[in-house]
């Protein structure tokens, strides 16, 4: 038989070349970086991994930032001094590979250490702690006030080697990977609402938040101020806001100058807000480190008002008494909500001739409308010396899962006293009653009140009353409260809610019902007892 040639075998295809995206090469680099840290004991969920992760990346970015500062400088035949010198420079440690294990956790943690060249000097996080400028308010100062609530968590010194080379690999100085760091970055802290500790205190819904800012709608040349700012949400979004209308040198140097401050207390969010700002283009976060109750509210002058405050202060938490003497004496009050609420209207500017008068928008749990008392007075505050024109009421669950009590943004503005107060109810979709952690509030779900804004009329969900209203007083006109809890007149339900004087009244008459039936039942019991 003829041999037959060889059939040769079909060419494989060749598979298409994949090209990673920005945003995916950053999601891969920090998904093996979680996954590192969790090989380390020291480690305890999220809530221990994202600080980490904060630190090592804001050192990363400083060294890419102060590296292309002094390029530019030299093109312009100027001196640069960086902030953090030799050899605690990302540069100088972090790029050198033989520093780990136990050595590179020694050169992080201790106070003294001693390098290759056998000089004994002070340890990284010692140095960067101690860091202080001339004028005490420098990139120096913010780096040291960073650092001064820093820990290091980890305690494998070739997993933390690990963990450094994967972020050296993110280049801070390239636009596109920073804007798509700066989303990974604010969904990594959206999962930390999840995490132990007290991270829920400092997360609000971005809709939220967004809705807020774009009702105040900033503008080039308005200071912006969040006074307990978490992780820096608010102060994002409105930065967001405003870099759109930055088109001149002048309106970036605003920008990027004197447009935003905050104040935030906890070490934590204060380090998260300052990476979040940075990562989201503001080069030197102006971000107060103590507590904005701190100064007595009568210290607070005209130089130091802004014009937007945007705000979720802490509900339910206590001040101490120190605190509480910054406040007039009849509007003390452990409550911080109530003392924010007190510091936000005293930090907006006063309206004058050639000035509008400053505008806010916060948020507030329920019962801040309807509370008695210390509450009643700072409300009457409210309307007496500010237009208190709107308050959008939020159902149930949109701050789930911390708490699952209706919040209310309320937004006023100075200048003049409350005449009408317009009220919006958003709903929720229609196949659930509340919102909730896995079924969180949407963006759309502003839509309608959006459209409403600047069209006010009466509709389901919206509805206006008088000043008059909300003011309820005893036989002698004394002030009783300022109850601002007042439900939808538009809205139909199966159940129907009482005014608290009518509900006091049945409860009382109800009452003496319940008396007089007590005294029949016991005078049947007698009369049988003498017939036996």
């Amino acid at each position: 038989m003829a041999k037959t040639k060889k059939e040769k075998a079909p060419k494989k295809e060749a598979k298409p070349v994949v090209i990673e995206t920005p945003a995916q090469r950053l999601s891969g680099i920090i998904k093996t970086c979680r996954n590192i840290m969790r090989k380390d004991k020291g480690m305890n969920g999220d809530g221990d991994r994202l600080p980490m992760l904060t630190w090592i990346m804001f050192l990363k970015f400083l060294d890419d930032n102060e590296n292309l500062q002094e390029v530019n400088a030299q093109l312009e035949g100027k001196k640069y001094k960086s902030a953090i010198a030799e050899p605690y420079r990302w540069r100088d440690w972090a790029k050198d590979k033989n520093l780990t294990g136990d050595d590179l956790l020694s050169f992080v943690n201790n106070e003294k250490i001693k390098l290759a060249d056998g000089k004994e000097r002070t340890g990284l996080f010692y140095y960067l702690r101690a860091l202080q400028s001339e004028t005490g308010a420098e990139r120096k100062d913010v780096i040291a006030t960073v650092f001064k609530g820093v820990t290091n968590r980890m305690i494998n010194g070739y997993l933390l080697r690990d963990i450094i080379n994967k972020i050296d690999e993110i280049h801070f100085t390239s636009n596109e990977e920073l804007n798509s760091l700066s989303h990974l970055y604010e969904s990594i802290l959206k999962e930390m609402r999840d995490a132990s500790g007290d991270a829920g205190e400092f997360y609000t819904p971005r809709p939220v938040v967004r809705f807020m800012v774009e009702m105040l709608d900033p503008k080039i040349g308005e200071t912006v101020l969040d006074p307990a700012c978490g992780t820096g949400g608010f102060l994002v979004e409105a930065f967001e806001h405003l870099k759109k209308q930055a088109k001149t040198v002048e309106h970036k140097k605003l920008l990027q100058e004197k447009s935003i401050i905050g104040g935030e207390a906890k070490p934590l969010p204060y380090l998260l807000s300052q990476m979040n700002l940075l990562l989201h283009g503001l080069n030197y976060p102006n971000i107060d480190s103590g507590n904005s109750l701190r100064v007595p509210l009568n210290d607070i002058g005209d130089n130091q008002r802004v014009d937007i405050v945007l705000a979720n202060p802490p509900f339910g938490g206590e001040e101490e008494k120190g605190i509480l003497n910054n406040f007039p004496d009849d509007k003390q009050t452990a409550e911080t909500t109530l003392l924010f609420l007190q510091l936000i209207m005293r930090k907006l500017k006063k309206k004058k001739p050639n000035q509008e008068g400053g505008r806010a928008a916060i948020v507030v749990p329920n019962n801040t409308l309807f509370a008695d008392g210390v509450v009643a007075r700072v409300k009457k505050q409210l309307i007496d010396d500010f237009n208190l024109h709107t308050i959008v009421r939020l159902g149930e669950g949109v701050f789930a899962p911390y708490t699952d009590i209706p919040c209310n943004l309320l937004f006023f503005e100075a200048g003049e006293p409350t005449k009408e107060i317009w009220y919006y109810e958003v709903q929720p979709p229609t196949d659930r009653k509340k919102y909730s952690k896995t079924r969180p509030i949407q963006q759309e779900e502003f839509l309608d009140v959006k459209k409403w804004w600047n069209n006010r009329k009466g509709n389901d969900n919206a509805w206006k009353v008088k000043r008059k209203d909300v003011l309820l007083t005893d036989e002698d006109g004394k002030l009783l409260n300022v109850n601002l809890d007042l439900k939808n007149p538009n809205k139909k339900s199966e159940f129907e809610y009482e005014e608290p004087s009518v509900l006091v009244n049945s409860i009382l008459e109800k009452e003496k019902t319940i008396v007089k039936l007590m005294k029949e039942i016991e005078s049947e019991i007698n009369i049988e007892q003498v017939t036996k």
